[in-house]
């Protein structure tokens, strides 16, 4: 906390690491608020001594001049002008000083009111009935009214599926304004953004700041998705999140046209969908009550249902006026989503916690990927359109439009198809994987003519993807027919018949697959396609296009590979005042510092590195670097070595050897999918996994994400009965992957994990083509270190992120105790053991034969179970 308050006390950046259960949320929580609370106090104490300082020379000035007789020249030039102008600079920042205090006491009367008048939320309801009865008359009266329609003849509700007339290609920073936006205009308080990566993550660090010092005084805001936040069943229903966003912001464009009338003489259009969550009345009132008490997300959505108002605005209405605002880090760190949800990082302070995946998200953020099925479906769903509304589009919608589809064609060609044809069944001559910089992919393909920050604004604007997907919704253009099959259509339908013929096999995107809950709604294709264009917008040097050629057409994809994430979070750290970097697992940091940091222009020396102890006494764990087994065979899991039959086989007789000594559970970690299958199908051959089952009932890592709960609580149900029994039975084997779904986030605390054993060194695949890319452009923008080429680095800090995120599974809280296994003699290199967490490093012991490190361990437990340690 002292670290973290003398970072943001100096502005700097600082990279925090601190073990899961040592309270880094709550050090966090008392550290930055600690520091706001002084900052605010310290920023009155200066403005009341300026303004005591001129209240105090305005009276020596008037006592000077009633003793200062006027001369025959004092009308000429009078004293007290020439004092105004050498001291203009000292009034203007005086002034200043008085209207934040003014600002600063009008905003705390107003906090005050909300504290105390109750009544606001009665009148709130009163206000409410009255526009449901409003609204409700309204759409009686809709009932009568019938669309019109120039050329072709729409059918009901057709009309929101034709794209509004598109003036100009200028960016405009004009939204869609509130009755009274002038409430919202106000100047943002120096505060904290806290990020991390999910909304379950966010809430606990909520929770805590209720149990603390700071829970009562703090003006909380909790941001999240209009997924999480959207009240309006109807939205909700869409499913994914692109189509609620669009659907939301059309539902508020419609609602801002209603209010202006249009022009006499032009024809009315058909009674548009509107919000009835989204109204100025009750959205302030919600804004008031998030600024006056702490909530989460779960308890603001519950407030924002029994008041009627839309809580996904409303918090970003109290933005300015907050201390603390929650959100995930993706909504802060990209820079369109930032700017829409009202966030300025001008001179205020930014935490981004459980931020060792940083680099990988940001990189993640500006990547996209589409398929050849994707583009040629996006391409013959979009002609359709075009050609049904051409008598009622603008000239420069059917500019556009032409544009896209030119560059959608041109795109299925890079994959060696024709738009014209079911890309299923067009196959790869020659299969593979290319890369281009950007401007080549362009040129390659002929659209470098083809204005792209145009047809982004264009798309965003119009929401074109948004009426495309409502046109294919209505006229089945999303359905997938089987062959032979004919459609059975009628009506309008069959006018668009060869959608469905020419989209026969192409639905990768919008085929609704069924999953365990159910089918799932997917998106229109030319939503993804967006993201693909967006990507290209990126400077050259930036980012990579991958023509990945495989299968068939449908199969093959482009994939933008965006190689510099620093060019993104250079804009955070320039306008914060400063930046914390945390984690319970940060280590190796130098990719922070060099990729994310000093990439982006940071100076070395505002750099601040902090990394912290665990709690538990030092034995209390028992890291071993293992570098041979029972038999003497040395342990080197490379990918020539580790699929040897002897090498497995001395895996396994190192695991029966610990299943004898180690209580309660043992998870085993392994590199990959496909080596643990390797292993366990040999295991299964020579009766390994019979012999290891007596001892451990072994558990399997599942498949879906859905089943990690029941594997758990199962895992953990036989521990808590083997640990009450006196059977042969000694606890559970967890056999998992690294990176996989029990490698991060799952809490393997006191019985549950008493040993990890992590299985050779997951090094990614070096021969992925992006990855070569990456270390390839690593190596020629960032300098060797100790000699070695940056790529390499790159190569080995990935791998040791993995192991060191994997051993952190175990030790939890300040009474819990484990034994943590290395087994690979290459983690016995000094460069590869500095780069372990400093509390398992600090204990780590190298042993060079099973013997001795078998005899530590059973010394450890043996000791373990004499003293009887208990879980706090």
């Amino acid at each position: 906390m002292t670290a973290l308050y003398q970072v943001l006390e100096d502005g700097k950046v600082g990279i925090f690491e601190s073990p899961t259960g040592t309270g880094k949320s709550l050090s966090l929580i008392c550290g930055s608020l600690a520091w706001l609370r002084d900052f605010e106090e310290k920023k009155r104490q200066e403005d009341a001594w300026v303004l005591a300082a001129e209240a105090t020379e305005k009276d020596e000035e008037m006592k000077t001049n009633e003793s200062t007789p006027a001369g025959p020249g004092s009308m000429t030039e009078p004293d007290w002008v020439t004092q105004f102008l050498q001291k203009k600079e000292e009034v203007d920042m005086k002034n200043k000083i008085k209207e934040d205090q003014l600002r600063r006491k009008r905003r705390e009367e107003k906090l005050e009111q909300m504290r105390h008048n109750i009544q606001l939320k009665f009148a709130s309801k009163r206000k409410r009935e009255e526009d449901d009865e409003t609204i409700r008359l309204l759409r009686l009266s809709q009932q009568i009214l019938t669309p019109g329609g120039e050329g072709l003849a729409l059918e009901q509700g057709e009309e929101e599926l034709v794209l509004a007339e598109y003036e100009s290609d200028e960016e405009t920073k004009k939204g869609i304004k509130l009755d009274d936006e002038d409430d919202f205009e106000e100047e943002h308080v120096t505060k904290i953004y806290y990020c991390s990566r999910t909304h379950s993550q966010l809430s606990q660090f909520v929770h805590e700041l209720q149990k603390s010092p700071f829970g009562k005084g703090t003006r909380l805001v909790s941001l999240g998705s209009r997924q999480n936040m959207c009240v309006n069943e109807d939205v909700r229903r869409l499913g994914t999140v692109q189509l609620i966003n669009d659907r939301c912001m059309e539902m508020q464009k419609n609602k801002h046209d209603k209010k202006s009338e249009e022009p006499e003489g032009k024809k009315k259009r058909g009674s548009r969908l509107t919000c009835a969550f989204y109204a100025y009345d009750q959205m302030q009132s919600l804004r008031d009550e998030i600024l006056v008490e702490v909530k989460d997300i779960e308890q603001l959505v519950s407030q924002a249902r029994e008041v009627k108002a839309c809580p996904y605005y409303a918090s970003r209405y109290a933005i300015p006026a907050a201390q603390l605002v929650v959100l995930p880090y993706q909504t802060l760190l990209h820079d369109s989503t930032r700017r829409a949800s009202g966030i300025k990082l001008k001179d205020q302070v930014v935490i981004i916690d459980e931020a060792h995946n940083l680099i990988d998200t940001i990189t993640g953020m500006y990547s996209s990927q589409v398929t050849g099925a994707q583009l040629c479906q996006a391409h013959s769903q979009l002609a359709q359109y075009m050609e049904r509304y051409r008598s009622r589009l603008k000239a420069k919608n059917l500019m556009y439009i032409k544009q896209i589809l030119f560059m959608l064609e041109k795109f299925v060609g890079a994959l060696g198809g024709n738009v014209k044809q079911n890309p299923n069944y067009q196959k790869v001559s020659q299969q593979g994987t290319t890369l281009k910089s950007i401007n080549d992919f362009l040129f390659y393909r002929q659209v470098d003519n083809i204005n792209l920050f145009k047809v982004q604004r264009y798309c965003m604007k119009s929401m074109i993807s948004r009426k495309l997907f409502g046109f294919t919704e209505k006229f089945g253009g999303a359905a997938v027919i089987p062959e032979n099959e004919p459609a059975k259509t009628g009506g309008l339908q069959q006018y668009l018949q060869n959608i469905n013929q020419k989209s026969q096999g192409q639905g990768v995107a919008d085929v609704q697959e069924v999953g365990e809950s159910g089918p799932v709604r997917s998106a229109s294709p030319l939503m993804q396609i967006e993201s693909f264009l967006f990507a290209l917008t990126n400077s050259n040097q930036d980012g990579r296009v991958l023509v990945q050629l495989q299968g068939s057409v449908a199969q093959s994809s482009l994939k933008f590979l965006m190689l510099n994430p620093a060019v993104h979070f250079a804009e955070v750290l320039k306008d914060c005042r400063s930046v914390i970097i945390a984690g319970g697992t940060m280590q190796p940091v130098s990719d922070f510092k060099q990729q994310l940091l000093i990439a982006a222009g940071l100076q070395p020396d505002r750099i601040v590195e902090f990394s912290c102890g665990h709690v538990i006494p030092p034995e209390n764990i028992l890291p071993i670097v293992l570098c041979s087994g029972p038999t003497n065979q040395q342990l080197e899991f490379t990918y020539e070595k580790r699929a040897l039959p002897d090498m497995m086989d001395e895996t396994g007789r190192i695991l029966a050897n610990l299943c004898n000594v180690v209580p309660g559970g043992l998870v085993c970690f392994f590199p990959s999918y496909e080596y643990e299958k390797l292993i366990l199908g040999r295991w299964e051959k020579t009766g390994l996994l019979g012999r290891l089952a007596v001892k451990k009932k072994i558990f399997q890592e599942p498949k879906k994400a859905s089943g990690v709960e029941r594997v758990l609580s199962e895992y953990s149900r036989c521990i808590k009965l083997s640990g009450q029994s006196a059977g042969p039975l000694t606890g559970a084997l967890l056999f998992s992957v690294v990176g996989g779904k029990m490698s991060e986030g799952i809490n393997f605390s006191d019985d549950l994990g008493r040993c990890v054993v992590m299985v050779g060194m997951p090094y990614p695949n070096i021969r992925s083509p992006e990855l070569q890319e990456k270390m390839l452009y690593l190596d020629h923008t960032l300098p060797k270190t100790n000699g070695v080429s940056a790529g390499k680095v790159l190569v080995e800090n990935l791998c040791m992120k993995a192991v060191n995120q994997s051993i952190g599974r175990a030790i939890r809280h300040r009474g819990d105790y484990a034994s943590i296994l290395l087994l690979d003699h290459r983690y016995s290199r000094p460069t590869v053991l500095g780069k372990l967490p400093q509390w398992i490093r600090s204990s780590a012991e190298v042993k060079q034969s099973f013997g001795p490190a078998f005899a530590s361990i059973r010394k450890f437990f043996q000791m373990k179970k004499t003293t009887s340690v208990s879980p706090t």
